[in-house]
């Protein structure tokens, strides 16, 4: 059977369980549609949360960011697994017993406004549409290598397919949808890295081959990698950072503190019966995340030595690497590169025309490669690879079997439209239920509620649709920019409405109008006006490359969030204490005792 008809095969049977699951456990209420009913067991759950938390970022891209940026690309592994034990000590079993299952609803509640709800649901609202720009590239990328079509075309195609499943099942169906889909991902993306690691290492566990030595040469895995890419220009595998120091830790903090102000996440953890429940399923999720995210290194560096191998005989042979002899003719490429190039994702151009692929880094300041590459009569790299191809690319670049590469495609598919599904969810209860029912029209039905938050999911998936035809960056660059916009946000809120009971409204509304203001200008300064391009606005900040500090945008979540404190703090000092009844339920909100029952709203 051909790899198209495999492919097609799985990834249809797979699709066909995840429509069958929804429909089965389609919403009938509010409850149903919101938090699944509450009663979700703490397993299912994790593994649910960890479908939700594997976005397109996790599975497609943030192993093609290792792969590219070398040690500097740990930072997501920290920052992202890190985010989750702080939303698992700190967060999740407080909000869970405060019993109201959105974040605008615990602002709004503890912060005794509307206004402070309402600001909640701004945040929220930006947050999560930017991470669904990073779900709908993953899903670009996804659907245009499994059909054969366009990038542009892979969202359109995705945009369907979730709006299907998401918005029909709710909650409930996402929930039971999501455990399959993590069984999916997980077997899509471990199966071929132990393939991939007896190959190269002779190991069949991935993170121990990462540190073994390779087959035929009793060479380490990757000290053959550093000196293959320091020989073409390359930094060095494993010591290369993403700009200073001060950077990586900004990006680390943002990524971890915004990971535990995800509104999608955090109400997950009101699906389950209790309030140990809600802490036994966030240690559930981070064991089945672990399971990927252990791997990830493993498959960046093998997929970016196969890669290497794959254009340059002299990599796996140990020859000249500006031997032209070496380099592969464009005429002889393998099949999987020409799948890619349909797709736009891949690239080649010949610029000396030898007809060859020449593949290194001719920004390099070294005069030594320089000089090596002007003797082989090298014009310049000839080949493009975007980051967010390599898992997907990696099983057809080892060559292994069709089903293994068809299994990839389908975990792709998966990782992307869970996550997708989870933060549609979030965007529909923030409108139909925050803004909606609790403020606008308190007399509104179940059954009107219920049609609202269909129709937001209709509406946000047509807008993350549009703004993913022309991404900020990659996947998981994006997704970053998201959980900056949480962590500047909603994180010292959350923080401060349990841990500070002095905190009031004026404070709260202050940090976060200040927290998320901040963040956005630094980052449309540098992305451009809502990611457009064209609307950067440098001049604000002295020009390219001037960053504050050396911070990148998508680091600077971190800068927002001391900024939010900062502010929020202030305020709260000089102006009047919350009311007692406020103060005495933070107090109560702490002791590890007893729980409310979720809250869908006041009315039901």
């Amino acid at each position: 059977m051909s790899l198209t008809a495999i492919t097609y095969l799985v990834v249809g049977l797979t699709f066909a369980l995840y429509i069958g699951i929804a429909i089965w456990a389609r919403a009938g209420s509010t409850s149903d549609f919101y938090v699944a009913g509450g009663g979700v067991h703490p397993v299912l759950n994790g593994m649910a949360t960890g479908a939700d938390w594997m976005s397109a970022a996790s599975f497609i891209s943030m192993a093609g960011l290792i792969a590219n940026m070398g040690y500097g690309g740990s930072l997501f592994l920290m920052g992202w697994t890190g985010g989750y034990v702080l939303l698992a000590m700190l967060l999740a079993p407080y909000l869970r017993k405060f019993g109201k299952f959105t974040v605008p609803q615990f602002v709004g509640d503890r912060f005794y406004s509307k206004g402070a709800s309402t600001v909640a649901v701004i945040c929220l609202l930006t947050a999560s549409l930017t991470y669904i720009i990073g779900q709908m590239t993953g899903v670009g990328v996804a659907f245009s290598r499994f059909l054969g079509v366009s990038n542009s075309t892979g969202i359109f195609i995705g945009m369907g397919l979730v709006f299907i499943y998401a918005v029909f099942g709710g909650m409930k169906g996402i929930t039971y949808t999501q455990v399959a889909q993590y069984c999916v991902l997980t077997l899509a993306y471990t199966v071929p890295a132990i393939f991939i690691s007896l190959q190269l290492t002779g190991n069949p566990i991935p993170q121990l081959g990462l540190g073994s030595d390779m087959v035929g040469t009793g060479e380490p895995l990757l000290h053959k990698l550093n000196q293959i890419v320091m020989d073409l220009g390359f930094h060095e595998y494993t010591t290369q950072l993403p700009g200073s120091k001060l950077n990586m830790f900004a990006y680390t903090v943002s990524l971890m503190i915004g990971t535990a102000g995800l509104p999608h996440v955090i109400i997950r953890f009101f699906t389950v019966p209790k309030v140990k429940d809600a802490r036994y399923s966030a240690g559930w999720a981070l064991v089945f995340i672990g399971i990927v995210y252990t791997t990830a290194p493993a498959v960046a560096a093998m997929a970016k030595m196969n890669l290497h191998g794959t254009v340059n005989q002299a990599v796996m042979s140990g020859g000249d690497l500006f031997d032209n002899n070496n380099i592969l003719r464009y005429e002889e490429r393998p099949d999987w590169m020409q799948r890619w190039e349909v797709t736009g994702l891949l690239k080649w151009e010949d610029k000396n025309n030898d007809g060859r692929i020449q593949y290194y880094n001719d920004k390099t300041t070294n005069p030594e490669v320089l000089a090596k590459a002007e003797a082989a009569g090298w014009n310049g790299s000839e080949l493009n690879v975007n980051a967010d191809i390599i898992v997907l690319a990696n099983p057809e670049i080892a060559l292994l079997p069709n089903w293994v590469i068809a299994l990839v495609a389908a975990g792709g598919l998966a990782a992307a439209l869970s996550t997708a599904a989870g933060l549609l969810l979030a965007i529909s209860s923030a409108i139909s239920h925050d803004l909606l029912k609790d403020m606008w029209m308190p007399d509104l039905s179940e059954k009107g509620e219920l049609m609202a938050g269909k129709i937001t999911m209709a509406c946000s998936i047509l807008v993350a649709g549009y703004l993913g035809l022309n991404p900020p960056g990659f996947a998981a660059g994006t997704v970053a920019i998201a959980f900056g916009i949480a962590a500047s946000s909603l994180f010292p809120a959350l923080m401060m409405g349990i841990f500070n009971k002095r905190m009031n409204k004026e404070g709260a509304i202050a940090g976060m109008l200040s927290g998320l203001g901040v963040t956005l200008i630094y980052v449309f300064a540098h992305k451009g006006i809502l990611f457009i391009k064209g609307t950067e606005f440098l001049g604000l900040f002295g020009g390219e490359p001037n960053f504050f500090f050396g911070i990148s945008p998508n680091a600077f979540g971190a800068v927002g969030a001391i900024i939010n404190f900062a502010v929020a703090y202030f305020v709260s000092k000089a102006t009047p204490a919350p009311p007692d009844h406020i103060q005495d339920l933070v107090e109560s909100v702490r002791v590890p005792r007893g729980a409310k029952a979720v809250d869908g709203s006041h009315g039901h």
